[in-house]
């Protein structure tokens, strides 16, 4: 299937090849706190800012800083297949389809178009990525890169935060200010609830929305930590 954009796959970057590629680790990612944990606050309904992506630190009175927003999108709806079709190779259903052309729309419309695509290998978020670029121009626009370890760590329990950070500050640059990460349960709900603090419920096609501020992504990351992403909200179809 070719995909839009500038699209390359992780395993020929930096001469890896294949699932569980090590990415470099960053300098601080800690997971201490579990998305279950009774602490949490269950996340409220979509409300986003699309404001300009820089804002002043008042109480400091700081230089400019930048706020790195982060998408993490579950894959569309998709079907069993026959009995041969393994789960990595199950396509997205009709109703995914619909789905995938409703959330391109409603990230479009709110101002969350991503600059930088890090997706799952598997078929069923490579379909959903090319039935949003097929409708919004600007997710053709983005970079894309497909990490095939996206869809083994979202299966292991509390790694997926970790790990998206090390993606993410691996492969984007200090410009780029909106990243999507596309993947699966349950490692998707799990990352956005620890790094944001809140309970947060992924179903199929559906983006929580984060905020951090930082001049660079591993600076986003080390100076938010764990529960101190902004939740804007969830978008669901």
């Amino acid at each position: 299937m070719t995909m839009r954009g500038s699209v390359v796959c992780c395993c020929c970057r930096g001469g890896g090849s294949g699932v569980g590629t090590a990415l470099p680790t960053p300098s601080l990612f800690v997971p201490s706190a579990s998305p279950r944990s009774p602490s949490l606050r269950r996340a409220q309904s979509i409300s986003v800012s699309t404001a300009d992506p820089e804002v002043r630190d008042e109480a400091s009175a700081a230089p400019l800083t930048r706020r790195r927003r982060l998408i993490l999108l579950r894959h569309a709806d998709s079907r069993i297949g026959n009995r041969f079709t393994k789960d990595h190779d199950r396509p997205i259903s009709k109703v995914g389809r619909k789905d995938a052309i409703s959330i391109s729309s409603k990230l479009q419309q709110l101002g969350w178009i991503p600059e930088l695509v890090l997706s799952s290998d598997a078929t069923r978020t490579k379909e959903t990525l090319q039935i949003m670029q097929e409708h919004v121009q600007g997710f053709s626009e983005a970079e894309v890169y497909f990490v095939p370890s996206f869809y083994s760590i979202a299966a292991m329990d509390g790694q997926t935060a970790e790990h998206l950070q090390k993606a993410i500050c691996e492969y984007s640059r200090d410009e780029i200010l909106t990243v999507m990460c596309m993947g699966h349960n349950r490692g998707w709900e799990e990352a956005a609830s620890m790094l944001s603090g809140a309970t947060v419920e992924l179903k199929t096609c559906n983006a929580a929305l984060l905020e951090a501020t930082g001049n660079s992504w591993d600076e986003a990351f080390t100076l938010a930590g764990l529960g101190g992403w902004k939740l804007h909200g969830v978008v669901k179809p």
